[in-house]
């Protein structure tokens, strides 16, 4: 049995929370540290469904990837959905703690876990992270802040970008990523005849790395999605987008996350959850 402290401890090695983004909330967002836990489940985002699993699976902490708690709130009771989901697990003592924009970042964090899986080569930065304007409120309270060591390793940072083993048509780069993400159908902006040579990748809803993208010189950014007046710029810009949803860019790496923390603490039960699932479909 370890606690859940110690859980925390390797999450934010892999995920330092000075990477996270200032308005994000990152850490251990509710429950207490010296609990002892053997359980962990991951998940993408904490709905009641998982929660459930949670409980019924007798887990001691849950590593969402979307933060709960995000805005303030003034009451915590029963007449909301998520004010009944967050008293059934203090009941059951359960923790949750989120790496949010802090795993997008990371060394091997969704971001660069992407550009991976895309084959991308010479993979870099495209926001590189400025350490030096963090501040201690990035960190859970009572934890010291860790800057990453980056000499000789992979970068941190928002987003990737890199260059494609070949040229590739858009409409091959499409059924590609449709490959890699596992959909069956995506939406893109771009004409599927033109060359991509240089890919940018920056999951969830970042549809506003485009400018950085096409200044640093690609032809293609991939994100989850994006809003249609960004759609309607990237066109006019002759910049191409390609849109598999928020749920397909980042759910891998939530699976993912729960073999690194088996992989870190072998006394711990880890998995993704089994209930979690996309709540858009295609007619």
């Amino acid at each position: 049995m370890v606690r859940i402290s110690d859980i925390t401890h390797e999450l934010r090695r892999l995920a330092p929370l000075v990477l996270s983004e200032q308005w994000d909330n990152v850490g251990l967002l509710l429950g207490d540290a010296d609990r002892d836990t053997s359980a962990v489940l991951t998940c993408l985002t904490l709905t009641p469904d998982v929660a459930e699993e949670a409980i019924r699976r007798k887990v001691g902490l849950v590593v969402a990837h979307h933060p709960i708690l995000f805005r303030p709130i003034q009451r915590l009771t029963t007449e909301t959905i998520d004010g009944r989901m967050l008293l059934m697990l203090i009941e059951a003592g359960i923790g949750v703690f989120s790496p949010h924009t802090a795993y997008d970042s990371a060394q091997d964090g969704i971001n660069q876990q992407l550009a991976e899986s895309l084959r991308l080569t010479n993979i870099d930065v495209i926001r590189p992270a400025v350490l030096e304007n963090t501040t201690t409120e990035q960190c859970e309270p009572g934890t010291e802040q860790s800057v990453p060591e980056t000499s000789g390793e992979k970068p941190v940072g928002g987003g990737r970008f890199g260059s494609l083993p070949r040229p590739t048509s858009l409409g091959e780069l499409v059924e590609q990523v449709k490959l890699v993400l596992d959909v069956e159908r995506l939406q893109f902006v771009g004409d599927p005849a033109r060359n991509v040579e240089r890919l940018a990748v920056a999951c969830g809803s970042a549809a506003e790395f485009a400018d950085d993208a096409l200044r640093l010189g690609c032809q293609a950014l991939l994100t989850g999605e994006a809003r249609f007046h960004a759609c309607l710029e990237a066109r006019a810009s002759g910049f191409a987008l390609i849109l598999p949803g928020h749920y397909a860019t980042e759910r891998p790496a939530v699976e993912r996350l729960a073999g690194m923390i088996g992989d870190t603490s072998p006394e711990v039960t880890a998995w993704a959850s089994e209930a979690e699932s996309n709540p858009l479909q295609w007619a």
